[in-house]
């Protein structure tokens, strides 16, 4: 792709110089010569303005007055001068075969003939071809640097985006690759993204599914065991007791196998992206920097505004947002707000922690997300965890305001045709009728 985008480029640039430089050179060329011709003609009716004066006035036209006039010129020229007596005077030599020949009559009868040497006009014509071709060698030049530069910009984008599609083949959802500012390449970007995005939604739907199938199937499956083992107990016939053995090992079997997904699906979630509810991450975080806070006699408020799970893998959220928080108590004032809201496009998910704090130093603001950049003395080691966690999920945390402090955490979101909360219905209460146990000795 790359050499083809080159090889096209160069062409293109070629046929312009070639279209460009042609024209040019035989235009530029013929007026040269023209000039030279123009140049003659004005020499010829200068000399017969110059015999009229001296045969008007009586002065002789001699031999000597021709070859005077040849050696005034600078450049190689032949004068012949018909005069109205009969007289025909010569003067000068041309040795070139590139000359412009005039021929003018005066108004006392002469006729002057002027072969005037083109070769001025040749150098000319050649020093101006060669600037010409100068110049398109240049502009070849040119186009071929910028055509090279053109098809690395082309091909990069596309050699990342084949990368893209491999990740994602390969069972990374949420591959982390920038724009290239080029629209087409970009709109297939983005739509991988999004087929990424997919993918690591149906994975997390079906996740939960299996998680929460699991769950509402031992509650009706712990009842039928019960039953069975009540019915083995108290029957008093042996081909009932034998069949309620059977059902009751085959319901311990399907217990199993119950017990095998759910563990199945506990073991497919680690380390990749899960539909995680921000609520209950809230939940969590209120619970555990809620005292901490109450202690410094601040407030600490979530407000939860999103309508679908996040897509980050498990603890990623919660390590992310206590950092911030962490950091807002240690050094921040006020309240500390935690807001979570849904983006214009409905994809992702954005968690805003805001205090009414002095805010952060101008001088470190950009590189408070760096190893080691802290303003207080600390490790500087927190936030570059976070951002580094955060952004391993697809997402990104900035400091969107410096003062007061505003910190925001961007996260993917499930799609709302794959919401695992809404794929399966919570499973209603299963109730056992009470019965009598009648035991026999």
């Amino acid at each position: 792709m790359r050499w083809r985008a080159l090889q096209m480029t160069v062409i293109a640039v070629l046929v312009a110089v070639i279209c460009l430089a042609v024209p040019t050179g035989v235009y530029g060329s013929i007026l040269i010569w023209r000039n030279g011709a123009s140049s003659a003609d004005g020499t010829a009716q200068q000399y017969s303005r110059t015999v009229d004066r001296r045969l008007v006035s009586g002065e002789p036209v001699t031999q000597a007055v021709i070859n005077s006039w040849i050696r005034a010129r600078p450049t190689d020229m032949k004068l012949v001068v018909l005069l109205p007596d009969g007289r025909t005077l010569t003067g000068g030599n041309i040795e070139t075969s590139f000359a412009h020949h005039a021929s003018f009559s005066s108004l006392a009868g002469a006729t002057i003939r002027v072969t005037i040497s083109g070769e001025p006009e040749i150098k000319q014509i050649a020093a101006f071809i060669s600037i010409l071709l100068t110049g398109a060698t240049l502009s070849l030049m040119v186009g071929w640097a910028l055509a090279l530069r053109g098809s690395r910009r082309i091909s990069a984008p596309l050699i990342y985006l084949a990368a893209q599609a491999e990740q994602l083949g390969s069972g990374t959802v949420r591959a982390q690759v920038k724009p290239s500012g080029i629209e087409e390449i970009d709109l297939v970007q983005a739509e991988l993204q999004r087929t990424g995005e997919r993918l690591a939604g149906r994975l997390a739907a079906e996740r939960q599914f299996s998680a929460d199938a699991s769950h509402q199937l031992r509650t009706p499956l712990t009842a039928l065991s019960m039953r069975l083992e009540e019915i083995e107990i108290i029957t008093t016939e042996d081909e009932v007791r034998e069949e309620a053995k059977v059902c009751l090992e085959q319901v311990e079997r399907l217990t199993g196998v119950i017990e095998d997904l759910l563990k199945t699906s506990r073991q497919s979630s680690g380390g990749t992206t899960q539909a995680i509810n921000v609520s209950k991450v809230f939940e969590q975080q209120e619970r555990e920097w809620g005292p901490a806070f109450k202690k410094a006699k601040r407030t600490l408020a979530f407000i939860d505004e999103s309508d679908r799970p996040a897509l980050v893998t498990p603890g990623t959220l919660g390590q992310a947002l206590a950092t911030v928080i962490e950091n807002s108590l240690k050094y921040g004032d006020g309240t500390t707000t935690v807001t979570a809201r849904m983006d214009t496009t409905k994809h992702g998910i954005f968690i805003e922690i805001l205090d009414e704090g002095v805010g952060v130093d101008e001088e470190i603001a950009a590189d408070i997300f760096l190893k080691g950049v802290s303003g207080f003395g600390s490790t500087g080691i927190g936030l570059a965890l976070a951002k580094q966690l955060i952004e391993a999920d697809g997402g990104r945390i900035e400091l969107a305001q410096r003062v007061p402090p505003l910190f925001s955490i961007y996260v993917a979101a499930i799609p709302a045709s794959l919401d695992p909360n809404k794929v399966l219905p919570r499973g209603a209460m299963v109730s056992v009728s009470p019965r009598k146990r009648r035991f026999t000795g």
